[in-house]
């Protein structure tokens, strides 16, 4: 059965995720507040910061830096691209 929530990202009513998408507090907030369509811009938004300053996701800094940029996207000002950053069309 899914839940719907009040999309925190979208400013609507959404269809929420169907499990817990992050450990600890952060990913409860997230399940209870984000819809998968506003996780899934996230999962493209992250995918070009990891790209774009050539993150590995096995190192804590990175991780560190990846979990703060994801509560800026869903619950702070939001996450913005790098300076260099070129869109492809």
């Amino acid at each position: 059965m899914t839940h719907t929530v009040n999309c925190v990202k979208l400013g609507k009513e959404a269809e929420g995720l169907k499990a817990l998408p992050y450990p600890g507090d952060l990913g409860k907030r997230i399940y209870q507040n984000v819809s998968q369509e506003a996780w899934q811009m996230w999962l493209s938004h992250q995918t070009m910061l990891i790209n774009e300053y050539r993150l590995s996701a096995i190192e804590p800094k990175a991780r560190k830096f990846l979990e703060e940029e994801m509560e800026k996207f869903f619950f702070g000002e939001g996450s913005e691209k790098p300076k260099e950053f070129v869109q492809r069309e």
